[in-house]
């Protein structure tokens, strides 16, 4: 089935049109800069113009960079504090005219790295680490996914987590990426002290990187780059939707 998969992040909007069923993009990607301030009306008026973009019409799956319950956003990392308790997939549909799938957005990129990714046919606990604006997380256990995950909110250095060595704490502080992978060595193993996973997978730009601080990580568990790369946040969203739209059938 082909659907629109979008990736809300706090700096860009990408999306593209997915076989979720091979996980493949049978579209181009497009990518429009994430408004600022990141509010409800702004995104979801910068959503409408992604949709007329690929002048779509059925369901969209979005991954949202908040927990997301019964579609109703929890949380507001790096977008608007005003989503907090917004119906996310309601003021996507009222916008788009389509019916609108929300997903948080590490979740999604972790649903595709499962599938298609670098934990294919991974048992155990697998952690994805999604390195980015913030730090996001996804748990899956045994090929299940417990969703809505933050661990990139625990403390570390007594600060939290992602704002000690996420993409854009390295960045600003201009760390090498040997500075970084020492820092991002500390969060792991603190991770692996708390759940004691199989395999980490690292997502995000820094998996296009992972050999500059592959060395620098001193953990038990397997730690594997995602293969995802920018493509897994928009093939999630879309296998999401492709789950829900399921669940209504039956």
């Amino acid at each position: 089935m082909h659907l629109l998969g979008v990736d809300i992040g706090g700096t860009g909007i990408k999306a593209a049109i997915v076989n979720s069923k091979t996980g493949q993009l049978v579209s181009e990607r497009h990518r429009i800069a994430t408004p600022q301030p990141a509010t409800p009306q702004s995104v979801a008026a910068t959503l409408k113009k992604m949709v007329e973009h690929f002048a779509w019409q059925g369901p969209i799956g979005c991954g949202f960079p908040a927990t997301v319950t019964h579609g109703v956003a929890q949380t507001a990392s790096n977008i608007d504090k005003s989503w907090i308790g917004t119906n996310v997939e309601a003021l996507f549909a009222e916008f788009t005219d389509c019916p609108c799938y929300v997903v948080n957005d590490a979740d999604a990129a972790g649903m595709a790295e499962m599938d298609f990714g670098a934990g294919y046919q991974h048992n155990g606990v697998v952690v994805i680490i999604t390195v980015g604006t913030g730090l996001g997380s996804a748990v899956f256990v045994n090929g299940e996914l417990l969703p809505n995950t933050e661990f990139g909110h625990i403390i570390l250095n007594d600060k939290v987590a992602e704002h000690y060595t996420s993409a854009r704490v390295r960045e600003a502080e201009d760390l090498s990426w040997k500075k970084w992978g020492k820092r991002f060595n500390l969060y792991l193993q603190r991770l692996e002290f708390l759940m004691s996973p199989d395999c980490f997978i690292i997502g995000g730009g820094a998996s296009k990187k992972f050999e500059k601080f592959s060395e620098q990580l001193q953990v038990k568990a397997e730690v594997l780059p995602a293969q995802g790369l920018n493509q897994a946040g928009i093939v999630g969203a879309a296998m999401y939707a492709q789950h829900q739209l399921s669940l209504t059938k039956n």
